[in-house]
């Protein structure tokens, strides 16, 4: 591939793609682009191959390839993304040209949706990536390849670069993500460690909520162990355990341990009505005005999409749950 000007590329299919469709290809010849954005160029007529001295303008993705033709994309700048950059202060991790690692605050809606317009961590990192964002489909705004709830703290990673955003949706779909929680849940399960492997869908009586189901759901696999148990170890009040994710559904974890009977302390779907026994009037308190789910994103570990350096983040417990623990284990 060469590079012809900021806006124009170059590229000559290999021998290997013979009879392969046309997006197919030229996503495989270009890896900074993702299929999606060469079938937009495709049908916006930005994308020509060149018989001789004559460039033919192709917009059809299905058409197949032969080896040697050489093609060439003229792709639009990036238009600036819809949601507006807004200065919201963020806690950066790691940053380069192509990704970046924050530690979210609980309180924190990722993206933009009915109801939260603005202030989203979708508008932040707009405001603090800036230029640095090439654009991701040829918008201007960070890739999100995956999310946190509003009131679950913890690690995630954006894309800044179409390559990276590709390179990042392979490792979530792949499960090569390594990503572990630590949760303050009511009792403490038996055994202590051990596997959730259900099918999660949305829930028939509820549409805020997800559930486990017999059929018709997402494939869901959740792997826990308890780390801290908070009272009589007989009947315990809650624990601290280490939830590691082999799958990425909706709500995953907090479904998973209402299922198996240890519901994420201060939950306000899956563990409402909880009251926490045993505990003095001023856990009791405590725990009423917690304010949200006691759940936290604390590893993170992916190669890099562009790179391939293999990257590990880790995050303390914030102090509101720091704070739970203390409690509980007075």
């Amino acid at each position: 591939m060469s590079q012809l000007s900021d806006q124009t590329v170059e590229t000559i299919i290999a021998d290997g793609a013979a009879g392969d469709r046309l997006d197919k290809a030229l996503a495989a010849a270009l890896p900074d682009m993702s299929r999606a954005r060469i079938q937009q160029l495709l049908a916006a007529g930005h994308v020509s191959r060149m018989d001789g001295p004559v460039a033919r303008t192709i917009d059809n993705a299905s058409a197949k390839v032969k080896p040697g033709e050489r093609y060439v994309l003229s792709v639009p700048p990036a238009v600036e993304a819809e949601p507006q950059g807004e200065d919201i202060p963020l806690r950066v991790v790691f940053e380069d040209a192509h990704l970046i690692v924050i530690d979210k605050p609980a309180g924190l809606v990722v993206h933009p949706a009915v109801g939260h317009a603005q202030g989203t961590l979708v508008n932040a990192l707009i405001a603090h990536c800036g230029d640095s964002l090439s654009g991701i489909g040829g918008v201007k705004r960070p890739g999100i390849v995956h999310r946190l709830d509003k009131d679950t703290s913890g690690l995630m990673v954006a894309a800044k670069s179409d390559a990276a955003h590709n390179g990042l949706a392979v490792q979530f779909a792949d499960h090569s993500i390594e990503r572990a929680y630590r949760a303050i849940c009511w009792g403490a399960p038996r055994p202590r460690q051990g596997t959730v492997d259900t099918q999660i869908g949305r829930s028939t009586s509820n549409r805020q909520k997800r559930a486990v189901l017999k059929a018709g759901g997402k494939h869901a696999v959740t792997h826990y162990a308890v780390e801290e148990v908070y009272g009589d170890l007989l009947a315990p009040v809650a624990s601290m355990i280490e939830c590691r994710l082999e799958t990425g559904r909706t709500h995953q974890i907090r479904v998973h341990m209402a299922h198996i009977g240890h519901a994420v302390v201060g939950d306000p779907l899956y563990g409402a009505g909880r009251r926490a026994k045993g505990l003095s009037a001023e856990g009791q308190e405590f725990v009423r005005g917690f304010g949200r789910q006691a759940l936290h994103a604390g590893v993170l570990g992916f190669e890099h999409p562009v790179t391939g350096e293999v990257l590990n983040f880790e995050s303390d417990l914030p102090p509101d749950i720091e704070a739970l623990a203390r409690i509980l284990a007075a």
